[in-house]
This record gives structure tokens, C-alpha cells and sequence, in this order.
């Protein structure tokens, strides 16, 4: 049994929403929700009616007066008891969450599962979604009927505003089923983890990573020319023709025995081509600063693995990790940190890093061969480049927030600081 993915999504505007105190009676039978039940507005009409004609009985001596106050009675404690004792046979379970980047949509699948033998009708689930993570505070749908042993599937989306590993917790649940009289609620643990990766903007070009290490050995780090130019080597295999191929890559014996164009592919070589992206999470950041290097360090490494090059991210809580997945998830549990490392240079490995940082005062000690980029508010000096490194400065504007990070791209494209 599934649902419709329009089910009745509830969202508040951050902005604007200001949190209201409660009453005392409002907490009181919130707490009583959670804890027994609260009777529903039908519920207190008929306690009123039941306590009216046991009074009445009590004035008259009445039997049929008590007949029916005893009766009520019955219903009321029936109404009460029910609901709570139905959500405790419902079961939720939540599958694993696909990581994706800041900006798409997130998808929540839930199973809510009946242990019990008898059906439940009109529930109530509300799943309340991780801080921060979406606009959408809470999501909710009624499940008009789940049968005895049977689970209800329910899906449901949401944009995702900022990146961060965020914990799914637990899925309310209410219901006044089966007389109505009494509403009562439960937190059923339904724990999963979700993670968003920070936006990875596609560079055509950047001289952070194509000069790197051109100060130690010029001959280095070198783009794809000698592999254009290349006509002998150790080839790798070989592979239909595409347009483009240089003619001087056919394979003609081979070509002539298949009789269609076969193209060589040559071993490429990147030994020795290794560089660091280093992301400085040390105090002293603006927030918005920040995560502009965090999506500037994600950038940056997946430029340098397109350019061939054997690249590695660093951070102080992390060290150096290589693989794409743990770079990704590493970039997007990243936080500033609360305490200033003035000593956190020692700690980087000792290969040419691209070095991220809202200090000035520490790019004279990176290893030779390196690059900076420094994070400055406006009106600040810029550090001049230093005789064994040299980068690029951004000057923070907090007035203008580029929430797609043109404007990062545009300069990360640029040329270094001379």
C-alpha cells in the first residue's frame, strides 16, 4: 500500500516564524497526549453528557438513568484506553537516505508496519524533518486504513537548503481511532542518517591547480599536450573511433582486420603528479565565508582529478583522505571549529597543497610549490605572494549572499595574485 506524493506538506517561513509560548493548559494536555490521551472535542461533549445523566440519576434514582450512564461510562474508558494500545502494534521503519548536493530534492521512503491482528484506521503520521536541513518543517499524511500484518509505504520530498550530515529521528504517530472520544500520540524510532554534499561547481579552467608545483619542477604537472601529441607508448587498448580522435592514434592493422576504425589508447603515467586541497576549519571564520570554501575545496578536487592528477583533501579532524565518497562526506560533516590552531601548518602533508584559509599570516610556511586562496572583508590589505607560494584573495561581502556561487567560479577561473 502506498501513497500519493501529494500528501499535505506543512511549510513555515523561517524568516518570519516566531516561536509562541504555550498556555499551561495547552502543555497540560499535550503532555497528556503523549502520555494517556486527550479527549477529542466530541470526547469532552460526551463526558459532559455522561456526568449530566449520572447526576441526573443520582438526583432521581432512575435506573434506566443509570443504565445509560453506566453505559457511557464503558465507552469513554473504551475510548481512552484504545488508541494508545493500537499505536503501540504500529512499527515504522525508514530506508537509508541517498546522499545528494545542496539544492536537489531529498527522498524519504517510510514503511509503517501493523504487528497487530486487527486493522488500523485514520492514523495520523507526522515526520519532522532535521533542523535547518529543508524549508519544510514537517511533513504529514493520513493513512486511512493499514490491514492486520500489512505495511503502508509513504514517500514524500524535500529541497535541501545547506549541507551537513543531518539525523533523522523518530515519526509521530496519533490517532482517535476506534470510537473518536480520545486522541492519543507516539514517537516511534525511525533513525537514519542523511547526507548533503556541498555544490561542486564545474570549472573549465583554474590556475591554482594547472600551475601547481611549477616552482619545484616546472616539468611536473603539465596538462594533456604530451598525451594529445603522444604517437608510441604502452597502449592500454583500443577502442572504436570517435569523432575528434587524432588520425595518428588509428590502429590500421587492426582497423583493417574488424573493418571499422580502431583507435589506440595510451597508459597515462601520473606518477609523482600529487597535490593537497587543504581546508583550514580553524576559529576565526564568518560563516558564509566558510562555506564558500568548503563548495571551494570540493571544486577544487574533482578539477584535479579531471586534470589527472592524484589529489587528496586534508582537514584538520579528518587528515588526508583520497576517495571521492569519503572526501564528499567529510566536506559536508566539515565545521568551523572552536579553537584557534595557530600551529595547524605542521600537521599538512609535506607535497604542494592549494591551501584554504582566513589567514594571511601562516602562507609563508607552506611547502614549496603550493597555493592559497585567503577569505578577507572588504577594505583589507592583501597579503602580498610569497616568495615559495602565490594565490588568490576573495574579499567577503556579507551584504550579498550568491547563493548559486558565480561569482567563486568567475574567480577561481581567474589568474593568481602576483
Amino acid at each position: 500500500m502506498s501513497n500519493s506524493l501529494g500528501d499535505r506538506p506543512q511549510y513555515v517561513d523561517k524568516s518570519t516564524a516566531k516561536p509562541k509560548k504555550d498556555s499551561q493548559i495547552k502543555r497540560f494536555f499535550r503532555w497528556l497526549e503523549w502520555r494517556f490521551a486527550t479527549p477529542e472535542f466530541i470526547g469532552g461533549m460526551f463526558t459532559f453528557l455522561t456526568l449530566f445523566f449520572f447526576m441526573a440519576a443520582t438526583n432521581t434514582l432512575s435506573g434506566w438513568l443509570y443504565v445509560i450512564s453506566g453505559v457511557s461510562f464503558a465507552l469513554l474508558i473504551v475510548g481512552a484506553v484504545m488508541p494508545k494500545r493500537l499505536l503501540a502494534e504500529l512499527v515504522v521503519k525508514r530506508s537509508p537516505i541517498d546522499p545528494v548536493s545542496v539544492g536537489d530534492d531529498l527522498w524519504i521512503d517510510l514503511k509503517i508496519e501493523n504487528t497487530g491482528r486487527t486493522e488500523k484506521r485514520l492514523l495520523e503520521v507526522c515526520d519532522v524533518l532535521p533542523e535547518k536541513l529543508s524549508n519544510i518543517l514537517r511533513q504529514e499524511v493520513v493513512v486511512d486504513v493499514i490491514p492486520p500484518l500489512q505495511e503502508y509505504k509513504w514517500s514524500y520530498e524535500a529541497k535541501t537548503e545547506k549541507r551537513g550530515v543531518f539525523l533523522f529521528r523518530d515519526t509521530e504517530i496519533a490517532t482517535s481511532s476506534p470510537l473518536g472520544l480520545f486522541r492519543s500520540r507516539r514517537a516511534c524510532p525511525a533513525g537514519q542518517k542523511a547526507i548533503i554534499y556541498p555544490t561542486v561547481l564545474p570549472l573549465e579552467r583554474c590556475p591554482l591547480v594547472d600551475q601547481l608545483g611549477n616552482d619545484s619542477n616546472p616539468r611536473q604537472y603539465s596538462d594533456d599536450h604530451n598525451y594529445n601529441n603522444a604517437t608510441e607508448g604502452l597502449t592500454k587498448t583500443l577502442r572504436p573511433y570517435r569523432w575528434g580522435d587524432p588520425t595518428r592514434m588509428i590502429h590500421w592493422r587492426t582497423s583493417a582486420k574488424f573493418g571499422e576504425l580502431r583507435v589506440r589508447e595510451l597508459e597515462i603515467t601520473i606518477g609523482g603528479q600529487e597535490l593537497a586541497i587543504a581546508l583550514d576549519n580553524s576559529a576565526g571564520w564568518q560563516p558564509e565565508a566558510f562555506e564558500e570554501a568548503v563548495v571551494a575545496a570540493a571544486s577544487l578536487y574533482f578539477y584535479a582529478q579531471k586534470s589527472n592528477l592524484s589529489v587528496r583533501l586534508w582537514t584538520s579532524d579528518t587528515g588526508v583522505i583520497q576517495s571521492d565518497r569519503a572526501v564528499l562526506e567529510a566536506l559536508a560533516a566539515v565545521n568551523i571549529s572552536k579553537q584557534n590552531d595557530v600551529n595547524i601548518l605542521k600537521d599538512l602533508p609535506d607535497l604542494p597543497v592549494v591551501w584554504l584559509s582566513h589567514r594571511s599570516d601562516n602562507i609563508t610556511q607552506l611547502p614549496l610549490g603550493s597555493r592559497w586562496i585567503v577569505w578577507q572583508k572588504i577594505g583589507q590589505a592583501s597579503p602580498t605572494s610569497a616568495q615559495r607560494s602565490q594565490g588568490l584573495t576573495i574579499e567577503i561581502n556579507p551584504d550579498v549572499q550568491d547563493l548559486s556561487y558565480q561569482s567563486l567560479r568567475s574567480q577561481l577561473q581567474e589568474g593568481l595574485l602576483a
